[in-house]
């Protein structure tokens, strides 16, 4: 008989660790973005470039260190001593600026000065996501597949689809208003040591889901596990879970990245204007309308327990489509806002649908084993692919328009995101139905093993 209802001390971590972490993984996806392109002079390629190396880090990382704790037995040591490194590669982009890079290497011409620094900072971002992915994407996501079972992974799914959105919306206010108010050093430092002091609360709070006992076994072969035939064969709803989830991740990589430098320079909207407009009235009708969100998200993850996940499928395609093609067509940012928010229910069904599949199908005993496997269907093929695309089609059409292009900090003039990145993350997303037409009817029943 299944425990199906998780413990408080699950929920505190789950929620601390799971929370903390997008915190760190959106100010990545959004601010190192807008770091590069204003504050140090990159481009939409450089943006490419950073999110495709990241994603190369992060899967090989998960691989190695997913793999290592399952073959030490251990979660605990990875996922707190991993958020407090962590936090302080973090904390380390407070000093990257074009005047230090030149300074520190004695570089007097600009044009060298800029390619210097977007190199190291995609080289820091490099060294921060291995911290985050042996922390979060290994040692986290692991933990939570030995601590939850298939009848009650729709309630947690359901609490983690949440709060990436909590999450960008805290960071689009908070650091946005901060790097406004003292700029990019202090938050990377304030960032930083919140991070860090997560994994400090963890080392208390965290009870290791596994034995600790060494397991026996060659840990180079272990390696390629999932890459074997006859796992493949033996797993086969997994793998088109999986192939689902790739499909539909890169479509959110080809307007993702972009999507705040969309709405900044494309819709012309002021976040500096935000922040400063905040009123008592303002922030009761924000915060009473997450807290509807988090209810209405909870009580989809409920249901999707109760009914199966195999009902819910189809609807969460065409919910994310419409939504992503209704957003292209949006010139005022009210009305963007509108069709966004559907956009993002579309896309938050499909992530709790998605992941808590992954996780039903993921063998019980080798769940640190596939990390690595599921990393390269969520983020390395996704955001190598979609970012790609998205570069692509803002070269194509930002000659279109009159806000295609945008003068930077530094007076250079560089094509800015346009509404088609929507649209051909919508062509992508009809692709997602064909894996799951093969896999749909197995949603309903659970875990197949």
């Amino acid at each position: 008989m299944e425990k199906s209802k998780l413990s408080s001390r699950i929920w505190f971590n789950l929620v601390l660790f799971g929370f903390m972490g997008q915190v760190a993984w959106a100010v990545e996806n959004v601010y190192f973005n807008t770091f590069l392109f204003n504050f140090i002079g990159g481009d939409a390629g450089d943006i490419s470039l950073m999110v495709s190396l990241s994603a190369a880090t992060a899967v090989a990382t998960t691989f190695i260190m997913g793999t290592l704790s399952d073959k030490l037995n251990k979660r605990k040591i990875f996922i707190s001593g991993g958020y407090i490194l962590w936090g302080l590669t973090v904390a380390v982009f407070a000093l990257i600026s074009r005047e230090n890079v030149a300074s520190f290497f004695n570089i007097s011409n600009g044009t060298k000065a800029v390619a210097a620094t977007v190199s190291i900072v995609i080289i820091m971002d490099c060294i921060m996501t291995f911290m985050g992915s042996t922390s979060n994407d290994a040692a986290f996501n692991a933990w939570i597949t030995d601590v939850t079972v298939p009848s009650n992974r729709g309630v947690a799914e359901g609490a983690l689809a949440v709060m990436p959105v909590l999450s960008t919306l805290l960071v689009t206010v908070a650091f946005g208003a901060g790097v406004t108010a003292v700029g990019y050093p202090v938050c990377f430092i304030g960032l930083g040591a919140l991070v860090t002091l997560c994994g400090v609360v963890g080392f208390f709070s965290l009870k290791d889901s596994r034995s600790g006992v060494r397991e026996k076994g060659d840990y180079l072969n272990e390696l390629i596990y999932g890459f074997r035939p006859s796992v493949i064969k033996e797993n086969k709803s997994l793998y088109l879970v999986l192939a689902a989830v790739c499909i539909f991740s890169s479509a959110v990589q080809v307007f993702l990245p972009y999507m705040f430098l969309y709405i900044q320079h494309f819709l012309k909207f002021d976040f500096n204007s935000l922040a400063e407009n905040l009123s008592p009235k303002l922030i009761l009708t924000a915060v009473a309308a997450l807290a509807a969100f988090v209810a209405v998200v909870i009580l989809l993850g409920k249901l999707l327990d109760k009914f199966g996940k195999g009902k819910f499928v189809y609807p969460s395609i065409v919910i994310f489509i419409v939504g992503l093609v209704a957003s292209s067509f949006a010139k005022k940012i009210g009305i963007f806002a509108v069709f966004a928010a559907l956009m993002f229910c579309g896309y938050g069904l499909l992530m709790i649908i998605l992941n808590a599949s992954v996780r039903d199908f993921t063998p019980e005993d080798k769940a640190g084993l596939f990390q690595g496997i599921r990393m390269i269907f969520f983020v390395l093929i996704p955001m190598i692919v979609g970012p790609f695309i998205g570069k692509t089609v803002i070269n194509a059409f930002a000659g279109n328009y009159a806000a295609g292009q945008y003068i930077n900090d530094y007076g250079e003039a560089v094509n800015a995101p346009v509404p088609e990145i929507f649209i051909a993350a919508a062509i992508i997303s009809v692709f997602i139905i064909i894996p799951m037409v093969f896999v749909r009817k197995k949603l309903s029943g659970g875990n197949e093993k």
